[in-house]
């Protein structure tokens, strides 16, 4: 896959992601660790700046400092997608269930990969 390719599913699915957090914020919110303030604020910001992660990796001035942001961005999310597998296990979720929750966490990383790649690449 082209490093333009590559960069332009980056975006796509970061914009779609980011744009979710807008339509179904009760989803994000549900998954948030309990000692996180403002639930729907960091909601509504995460999207923000996955959408414009996702943009300004389209564009060449922007694309380091948007895979920068990204990196970070998906760091700091980590958190609720741990919560999501506590959450799972306190309500007795079936094992199948518990497990693609487990290996959702390393695939973090793999995206993270990408992100940083994506954004230091140069169009050929």
């Amino acid at each position: 896959m082209s490093g333009r390719t590559s960069r332009g599913l980056l975006a796509g699915i970061f914009v779609v992601a980011g744009t979710m957090h807008f339509i179904i914020p009760a989803s994000y919110e549900g998954i948030m660790p309990p000692w996180l303030p403002w639930h729907r604020g960091l909601v509504y910001l995460s999207g923000l700046l996955e959408i414009a992660g996702g943009v300004g990796l389209l564009i060449p001035r922007t694309r380091r400092a948007a895979g920068i942001g990204l990196v970070l961005l998906l760091v700091a999310v980590w958190p609720a997608n741990l919560q999501m597998v506590l959450d799972a296990r306190a309500a007795d979720r079936p094992l199948w269930h518990e497990t693609l929750l487990w290996l959702r966490l390393p695939l973090q990383l793999v995206l993270i990969a990408w992100v940083w790649r994506a954004s230091r690449r140069r169009d050929s």
